[in-house]
């Protein structure tokens, strides 16, 4: 008999420390434009430095992000949570679970893939569309049967996410500066610095 296991961290340890991604999406469309994250226990500040640049100049899908892009981009940081081991590859709710498989692929070797809790929701899929991009996501070439969906072992997890516009940043940025006292207006954001 299978159960489901839960995984995870205390209140107070996913506050400092914990797994998380960071999405960069651009247009009024909202197109995705990087997304890179981990499922490690990271302190929370390093973490956030660290997977905001990689995510925006290093997610191998897309070029690196420009200067020019900067006013069109959201940036969403989603913090990992309740993570559970399940049996049953169908046993997660479309739009409150983000979902990673495992798999052994045709060749014999196991690959992993991730959607956060909102990816199926907005692409309008259900469960067996998810899995099967998922599994395309992780490299699986040979025809998806349900035998074969069988076989996956799924996590399934919740995301605690905050979503930012550049303007937003900018008036953020400004508010706090003058906050504390300075009284001028701050340069041009110098993303290379």
């Amino acid at each position: 008999m299978c159960r489901c296991v839960r995984r995870g961290f205390s209140h107070s340890q996913e506050k400092a420390n914990g797994p998380l991604f960071v999405t960069w999406k651009i247009g009024r469309d909202k197109r995705l434009r990087g997304c890179i994250g981990t499922f490690s226990a990271m302190n929370l500040h390093s973490g956030l430095r660290e997977y905001t640049l990689t995510s925006a100049l290093k997610d191998s899908r897309f070029p690196p992000m420009t200067r020019d892009e900067l006013p069109r981009l959201f940036c969403s940081v989603s913090l990992l949570t309740n993570f559970e081991d399940v049996c049953d590859y169908m046993d997660w709710e479309v739009g409150v679970h983000g979902i990673r498989i495992e798999f052994i692929n045709e060749k014999g070797s196991k690959r992993t893939a991730t959607y956060l809790p909102e990816v199926a929701k907005e692409q309008g899929w259900d469960h067996i569309q998810t899995i099967d991009s998922l599994l395309r996501k992780g490299g699986y070439k040979a025809p998806i049967t349900n035998e074969f969906r069988k076989t996956i072992k799924l996590t399934r997890y919740r995301s605690e996410k905050m979503t930012m516009s550049y303007t937003e940043y900018l008036a953020h940025r400004q508010h706090h500066h003058f906050q504390n006292g300075i009284g001028h207006p701050l340069p041009p954001y110098n993303h290379y610095s």
